[in-house]
C-alpha cells in the first residue's frame, strides 16, 4: 500500500508544472538567426563548398585542451568539402570517422584561430535549439530567457563582427503566436507582403495591390509598413 501511494505522489509531480529548481522554462524568445565570419569555425569552408550541408554533432575537450568537433556533412560529393578543410585555418587535423551514401562524419580541432558563439549564448542565460550552415555562414536556432539576452547576444556579435540576421523572431509559449512585438495586423501585412514579391526585386506586388488586398487604404499599408519594420529591427538590433 505505502508503494502505491509513492507511484501516486510521482505521477502527480510528472504530470504538474510544479519544478524544485530556478527556471526559465516559461516564456522567452525563440529566433532564428543567421550568423557570419571569416574566422566562425569552418566559415572558409562553408564558403569553398556551399554544395555540402554540415550539421555539428557535438563538441569535447582534449585532454591536451584542444576542442573537439564532430560534424556530420550532407552532400553527394565531399571532394570540395575535404580539400577547403585542409586548409581552413580555424579547424586542425581533420580525420573522416563515418560514411554513408549521403553523408559523412568528420572530426577536426578547433584552432586558435576559430571563433565560436556557443559559450556566449549560454552565459546570457540561451540555448543553441539547431545549428546547420548555409551558403551566407551559420543558420542557428536559439532560445533566449528574454530580449534583454537576446540584444546582449546581439552585442556580442558586433562587438566580434559577427554578422547577425534575424530570420525570424517569436515568443517561446510552446505555441508559434507570431512575430515579437508585432501586431495581428502587422504581422499579416508583413507575410502577404513578404509571400507576395513586395521585397524583391523587382518587387511582385505594389504598396496599393497590398491595400486592394488587405481591404485598406494605401496609406494605411505605407504606415504599417514602416512601424513593423522599425519594431523587428528595434528587438534584434537594439
Amino acid at each position: 500500500m505505502a508503494s502505491g501511494g509513492d507511484d501516486n505522489v510521482s505521477t502527480e509531480l510528472a504530470g504538474s508544472d510544479t519544478t524544485h529548481v530556478p527556471s526559465r522554462a516559461d516564456g522567452g524568445i525563440v529566433a532564428e538567426v543567421l550568423l557570419d565570419h571569416p574566422d566562425l569555425y569552418l566559415g572558409r569552408t562553408l564558403r569553398t563548398a556551399p554544395e555540402v550541408t554540415v550539421e555539428p554533432e557535438y563538441r569535447t575537450t582534449l585532454e591536451s585542451g584542444r576542442p573537439l568537433l564532430f560534424c556530420s556533412v550532407y552532400g553527394d560529393t565531399f571532394d570540395a568539402f575535404e580539400r577547403a578543410l585542409t586548409t581552413d585555418p580555424t579547424v586542425t587535423s581533420p580525420v573522416l570517422v563515418d560514411r554513408y551514401p549521403n553523408r559523412r562524419v568528420y572530426q577536426v580541432e578547433l584552432s586558435d584561430r576559430a571563433l565560436t558563439f556557443t559559450e556566449r549564448v549560454a552565459e546570457v542565460g540561451g540555448r543553441v535549439l539547431t545549428v546547420s550552415s548555409s551558403s551566407d555562414g551559420w543558420t542557428v536556432g536559439l532560445r533566449f530567457p528574454d530580449r534583454d539576452a537576446l540584444v546582449a547576444f546581439n552585442t556580442f556579435c558586433r562587438q566580434h563582427e559577427i554578422t547577425f540576421r534575424v530570420n525570424h523572431l517569436r515568443t517561446a509559449d510552446g505555441v508559434d503566436d507570431g512575430l515579437v512585438g508585432l501586431t495581428d495586423k502587422q504581422q499579416e501585412l508583413l507575410t502577404v507582403a513578404f509571400e507576395e514579391g513586395y521585397f524583391d526585386v523587382p518587387r511582385g506586388i505594389s504598396q496599393h495591390e497590398l491595400a486592394t488586398r488587405l481591404g485598406v487604404s494605401k496609406s494605411a499599408v505605407s504606415q504599417r509598413l514602416r512601424r513593423a519594420i522599425a519594431e523587428l529591427c528595434e528587438t534584434s538590433l537594439a
